[in-house]
């Protein structure tokens, strides 16, 4: 039996494919699965316009997880009956000012040198593909393989297509422990006792330091880092954006705005470092609204739907934490930090390869915790 901490999209999707390839396992989550983390992002598939100075090494990683999407949405809506609303109209980051100019121009020479697809478009092509946006638009890059899907929907519909495949879901209990004796996994420990499995994996995102059992030195330098974001009610027959728009940078950070199908606008969000503190605050919406407001005026009229916090899972290279650990049973699967949906068909897909065939896939050799404890 293989088990499973943590029920996001990571935990989830490593659940599936496993059980999809009959092989025993319960995933286990603290709370609801699919209902931290993963509930409160926004779904967004972009590699090219997200690719910073620094994430060289991650990007292959990051394409792959995108290349695989596609594939990955239509199988789970197969698998689940559900749709997840994969869509593919792209990505802009806009430009109001020269100093957004400059910013864009250095941006898109970065992202060329990677042999990126990304394209600088002048203010009237943009108006023409968003017609509501501030008419004093200058430009935008533009990447038509940046794409998005509804991360709500993909919660559910894995959690289905998992339970559909005959995997074992136990929600609401929290797995205090990993039990190792001799250098090997022997189990877990829950509050309802000790689970004997085969190996364990370590999907629990922000929470992944937090068990015990595992030698300090072996614990997934991970931390959470917490993000604000709100809803807003749109006409879902009347859009006032189709594509994911990513705002200039201002002295509180950047900002985006997600459309959906139903209807709702996704507005994000912050970057802090707050533990596990997880209240919205007026400060973080005014800057997320006044950074969205710049772009797109009409929303002031709007009605808020719903506001939220959530926790990433950021490692200390913000890059995701893959594969075996020198103790046996014991693989990781966290760390992900903004891209916990773009990496969750790759990652499923690399943890069960080493399950099944005892070998880590070469794309994600580099992301192992030995990158952390190698000079120790």
């Amino acid at each position: 039996m293989i088990a499973i901490v943590g029920g996001g999209i990571i935990g989830l999707s490593v659940g599936w494919y496993l059980a999809s390839r009959g092989v025993k396992t319960i995933v286990y989550d603290r709370g609801e699965a699919g209902r931290a983390a993963t509930w409160a992002s926004a779904g967004m598939l972009a590699p090219n316009l997200e690719a910073e100075p620094g994430e060289e090494k991650l990007l292959p990683l990051l394409l792959e997880g995108r290349r695989m999407w596609e594939d990955f949405a239509r199988l789970l809506e197969e698998a689940s009956s559900m749709a997840v609303n994969y869509r593919r109209e792209g990505t802009l980051s806009i430009a109001l000012t020269w100093d957004d100019m400059e910013r864009l121009r250095f941006q898109l020479g970065f992202q060329k040198s990677l042999g990126l697809d990304v394209e600088l478009i002048d203010g009237e092509r943009v108006l023409e593909m968003e017609p509501s946006i501030n008419r004093n638009v200058m430009a935008a890059l533009y990447s038509g393989s940046d794409h998005q899907v509804d991360n709500r929907r993909v919660a559910q519909a894995l959690k289905s297509a998992y339970l559909r495949s005959g995997g074992v879901l136990r929600e609401r209990v929290a797995v205090d422990s990993v039990v190792v004796e001799g250098g090997r996994v022997l189990g877990i420990s829950t509050e309802a006792g000790f689970e004997r499995a085969e190996a364990v994996v370590l999907a629990a995102g922000a929470w992944s330091r937090e068990l015990d059992g595992i030698p300090e030195k072996l614990k997934p330098p991970v931390r959470p880092v917490k993000g604000q974001m709100l809803s807003l009610k749109t006409n879902p027959n009347n859009p006032l954006i189709s594509h994911v728009i990513w705002g200039p940078v201002r002295n509180w950070g950047p900002v985006y705005m997600v459309p959906r199908l139903d209807g709702h606008l996704i507005l994000g969000t912050t970057v802090e470092e707050m533990g596990f503190d997880t209240s919205v605050t007026a400060g973080g919406l005014m800057n997320i609204l006044r950074g969205c407001w710049e772009i797109l005026p009409s929303i002031v009229d709007l009605p808020i739907d719903e506001v939220w916090a959530g926790l990433r899972p950021g490692s200390r290279d913000d890059a995701p934490i893959l594969g075996p650990t020198p103790i046996e049973g014991l693989i990781m699967a966290t760390g992900h930090f903004r891209n916990g949906i773009l990496l969750a068909p790759i990652t499923a897909e690399v943890i069960t390869r080493y399950i099944l065939s005892g070998e880590l896939p070469e794309i994600a050799q580099p992301f192992t915790i030995d990158r952390f404890i190698g000079g120790e």
